[in-house]
């Protein structure tokens, strides 16, 4: 997606999107949006392993979702004392389909998917993309180097709309837990610079 010159080189040079780490949810594949699940003893390893890696990149701002397993992935990879949270990066509302695992639903709904079905009760793309542009044009107001620490739907829909203005772009991207990716530039484009780097230490 073009950029102004103006809007990114000098100002804002990368967002280091974090996903949490692992929570029974994610290891199930049941959709977490709403629900306040904690990491497990697993999620608490990879949040760990996470902190030699951001350590070594200093960040002008760090951000996160209000969701304690993303707060607390923040904490325990060493960025929690700079911790500002921010409502705007919780999880995609996936309504009536909380707690349900992609199976489940498709057992009723075959062609069901998030980047396309309805969500009674939850969020549409449409506004899951509202919502992604906003935290942009916050970023874009920052300076340096941002982390931020949220979700693996929302993070992905983020990336589409840096990459093309696009949230369902998000549907070809893949985010493992605890992983780290950053968005930049190349030249006048937004551009992912890498994707889904995992620093987990399972001992």
């Amino acid at each position: 997606m073009p950029i102004h010159p103006a809007d990114v080189p000098h100002a804002l040079r990368e967002i280091w999107l974090i996903r949490h780490g692992e929570t029974a949810w994610s290891l199930s594949g049941q959709h977490t949006g709403r629900t306040n699940i904690a990491l497990t003893d697993t999620g608490r390893k990879q949040a760990r392993a996470l902190a030699a890696a951001l350590a070594r990149q200093p960040f002008d701002a760090v951000l996160s979702s209000p969701m304690n397993r993303a707060v607390e992935t923040c904490k325990l990879a060493g960025l929690g004392a700079r911790m500002i949270e921010m409502p705007e990066l919780h999880e995609w509302d996936y309504g009536i389909y909380e707690g349900r695992t992609t199976a489940e639903i498709r057992a009723a709904i075959p062609d069901w998917s998030v980047w396309q079905s309805p969500i009674p009760e939850g969020e549409n793309l449409a506004q899951v993309q509202a919502r992604a542009q906003s935290v942009i044009e916050r970023l874009l107001t920052m300076t340096g180097h941002v982390a931020v620490f949220s979700h693996a739907h929302f993070l992905r829909a983020l990336a589409g709309c840096w990459m093309s203005g696009d949230a369902a772009m998000g549907a070809h991207l893949y985010l493992d837990t605890a992983s780290v990716s950053v968005l930049g530039t190349d030249h006048e484009n937004r551009a992912i610079r890498r994707w889904n780097v995992q620093h987990t230490a399972m001992a």
